[in-house]
């Protein structure tokens, strides 16, 4: 492979659709970097909260956190690291609850998204790259050979959410995650700027029921069959 975009992997899809953990396993198994844009805006959700701001209604005093924050990813013994601050982002911090509820209304603003964006394709100066997100094969990296689009029933991903968080797996508490996600997916629909949903030429892939096993299987299975390993 020896055009840029065949060293562009993309995946994308909504909430719990299992993108993070499928597309991290993609890329060890292509020895891949890894870059995961979810943690990215979470991380400036993180900092924004840290600060005191309410996102839903102080949007005005997201930008200069953003400014500060210096956000980026940088290789750390071989592998990605994501970074703030000059320091490692503590995973349990951005993946909270309360940063899962405010992600959406720091990621729908215009100057975020182009702030992003850019360091987003800063990226492909890596090599051969495997990228999740919701809008990396519509927005950051179009022109990419592979792109995958994941989804999931709502009562899949519920399930899926509670397990990652160690949460009660009752019917009450499902429902509750179902309408978060569903919520969720509406706001990140519905945005103006890159909004949710599959790249014309994505292949569309449906987990539910597939253990990440199977569904890494499969979208390896259809890079190695179609063009041979990335190399």
């Amino acid at each position: 492979m020896n055009e840029e975009t065949d060293l562009q992997i993309t995946i994308d899809g909504p909430a719990a659709s299992g993108k993070s953990t499928v597309a991290r396993q993609l890329a060890d198994r292509l020895h891949a970097y890894y870059i995961d844009t979810g943690a990215m805006y979470r991380t400036l959700t993180w900092c924004v909260l840290e600060a005191g701001i309410d996102p839903r209604h102080e949007p005005e005093k997201i930008i200069p956190v953003m400014q500060e924050s210096d956000i980026q990813y940088r290789l750390h013994h071989g592998k990605l690291a994501l970074y703030c601050h000059d320091q490692p982002v503590p995973d349990e911090k951005i993946r909270s609850r309360e940063v899962t509820a405010n992600v959406s209304h720091v990621a729908k603003l215009k100057d975020v998204r182009d702030w992003m964006l850019n360091r987003q394709r800063q990226s492909a100066q890596l090599g051969l790259i495997v990228m999740e997100g919701r809008d990396i094969g519509t927005v950051v990296f179009p022109q990419a050979r592979w792109k995958f689009f994941l989804t999931a029933s709502p009562e899949e991903r519920a399930r899926r959410r509670l397990l990652q968080e160690g949460r009660p797996m009752d019917q009450a508490t499902l429902e509750q995650v179902a309408r978060e996600i569903a919520e969720r997916d509406r706001i990140d629909s519905m945005r103006e700027i890159a909004p949710l949903r599959p790249a014309p030429d994505a292949q569309l892939i449906d987990t539910t029921g597939l253990s990440i096993a199977e569904v890494v299987d499969e979208l390896y299975k259809r890079i190695d069959g179609a063009g041979g390993h990335p190399e």
